[in-house]
């Protein structure tokens, strides 16, 4: 490749023969100038080939340089806006939680407005990491004015009861573990039975009454009979009915109307019983279909 170097020294070349050759004609009597003349262009042309070529090379290394530079100050700007979308890709996705965020707590808001007795919000902050029982654990405990057996409920229906407590935090037992039971009833029938859970993950409930007409479809809500529940709070829907010879009652298995896997902030429900029950029919804790809302956001 041909340096700079190379091609300042060949310039300087150029520039001393032709001094030299302008000294000659100053010099030499004018008789031997012509044919001199016809030798210097023989010269000149031999000598200005290779100065061309020089110029060429030149003026190609020095396009190259400045597309090389060009492309740096791409390369540095392509950096710059990609620092700014990785920034801006942070703050969108830091702006969707807030407002997801928001929309959880306004509707939890709206349902502990609705609820006729003093409830408390939680906010979810762990999960039994063992397979042993299927729990929650939330940010008050006795701090806060919680105790055991208190129950806890969601936007969607019941998640379970208390059954630990710490200063501020509380272990929930969910409603589909096997060592949780709730008194439910079947809405439409009316037959009462107990709510427990199941090995599946899900909930069913007990103790019906063999003759009774139950089927899949049927909502199930709490009867209010016992444990931290006021009676009509939605628990599942029925989704198989199990009849067994020599068995004196039914069972049924449950849906659960609410996504354990995606609760993040829960209501305990501190006292019950200070005032009136529920009405029979399951309490709307979904917000209203056409959307209208009369709280603002809750923090």
């Amino acid at each position: 490749m041909i340096s700079l170097q190379s091609i300042a020294g060949g310039k300087r070349a150029a520039f001393l023969l032709l001094a030299l050759l302008v000294a000659a004609l100053l010099l030499l009597p004018e008789s031997r100038q012509e044919s001199f003349l016809l030798v210097g262009r023989h010269v000149a042309a031999a000598v200005a080939a290779p100065l061309h070529v020089v110029d060429a090379a030149k003026q190609e290394m020095d396009t190259l340089w400045a597309r090389y530079l060009a492309l740096q100050h791409a390369r540095e700007e392509n950096e710059v806006f990609r620092q700014q979308i990785g920034r801006l890709q942070q703050e969108n996705a830091r702006l969707r939680e807030s407002a997801a965020a928001t929309n959880r707590l306004r509707d939890l808001l709206e349902l502990k407005e609705r609820l006729p007795y003093p409830t408390l919000a939680a906010q979810v902050v762990g999960r039994d990491p063992t397979n042993w029982y299927r729990s929650i654990i939330i940010n008050k405990g006795t701090q806060e004015g919680l105790a055991a057996d208190m129950g806890v409920v969601s936007t969607a229906g019941v998640i379970g009861r208390i059954v630990k407590v710490y200063d501020h935090l509380a272990i929930v037992l969910l409603i589909i573990d096997q060592n949780n039971a709730v008194t439910g009833l079947v809405q439409r029938t009316r037959d009462e039975g107990i709510v427990e859970g199941t090995a599946k993950g899900l909930a069913r409930i007990k103790y019906l009454p063999l003759l009774s007409t139950v089927k899949v479809g049927d909502q199930v809500i709490t009867s209010g009979l016992a444990g931290g529940f006021p009676r009509g709070l939605p628990v599942g829907t029925i989704t198989k009915i199990e009849r067994r010879e020599a068995e004196l009652f039914l069972s049924a298995e449950i849906a659960p109307d609410s996504d354990f896997t995606r609760i993040e902030e829960v209501l305990i429900i501190t006292s019950p019983r200070e005032t009136a029950q529920l009405p029979a029919t399951p309490f709307p804790l979904q917000p209203p279909a056409s959307g209208k809302r009369d709280a603002g956001d809750a923090r």
